[in-house]
């Protein structure tokens, strides 16, 4: 993926938190994935490492970002697909993230405007949260199985109750220009 991206995670105390982090290492392990990672949503990529290379902390706190109050991961369903990063994804609704998304994607080359940030936020973002980075065929068979195992970890796809959504969370920068199993946050700020 070029350059580096804006994720955000859901917040450390929600009961969401370490149930995805298994959902994903039990979803990689199914498709003999070496993939795992942090969940959480990406809210764009393509950020140029000269913007931030001084100091990245300080950059990314001098981003305006909505408060936490203002910001819900709201899931919607359970997705499949055959791309690499979007392989196995849980849907999210983009209006309870569109502002913060809209800030992150003003950061990148050519979106500095608010209307070209918020046009690409309308027309191109997809929120999801993956659980699966794999190049592999996702049948409809295990997708179903899946989905059931989803579901016996108590996450709601269809954002039904408390481990359905989210409120807040925080930001993290993270270089994706590199291998996968060396995707670290190398700065991170709480809503």
């Amino acid at each position: 993926m070029p350059g580096s991206s804006l994720w955000l995670l859901p917040p450390q105390s929600h009961p969401l938190a370490p149930l995805l982090t298994t959902l994903i290492k039990t979803v990689s392990a199914h498709f003999n994935s070496p993939h795992t990672f942090v969940p959480h949503v990406t809210l764009t990529s393509e950020i140029s490492p000269s913007i931030y290379e001084k100091d990245p902390q300080a950059w990314l706190n001098s981003l305006d970002f909505p408060k936490a109050d203002d910001v819900t991961v709201k899931f919607e369903r359970l997705e499949t697909s055959g791309v690499f990063f979007r392989k196995m994804t849980i849907r999210v609704a983009k209006q309870g993230v569109r502002p913060l998304a809209t800030v992150a994607r003003s950061v990148v080359e050519g979106y500095a405007a608010e209307e070209q940030s918020k046009k690409w936020v309308e027309e191109i973002f997809g929120p999801h949260l993956s659980l699966l980075y794999a190049d592999v065929e996702v049948s409809e068979e295990s997708g179903k199985e899946m989905e059931t195992v989803v579901r016996e970890t108590g996450v709601s796809p269809e954002g039904v109750g408390e481990l359905g959504s989210w409120v807040g969370g925080s930001v993290v920068l993270v270089p994706t220009d590199m291998k996968i199993e060396d995707w670290n946050p190398i700065a991170a700020r709480n809503l």
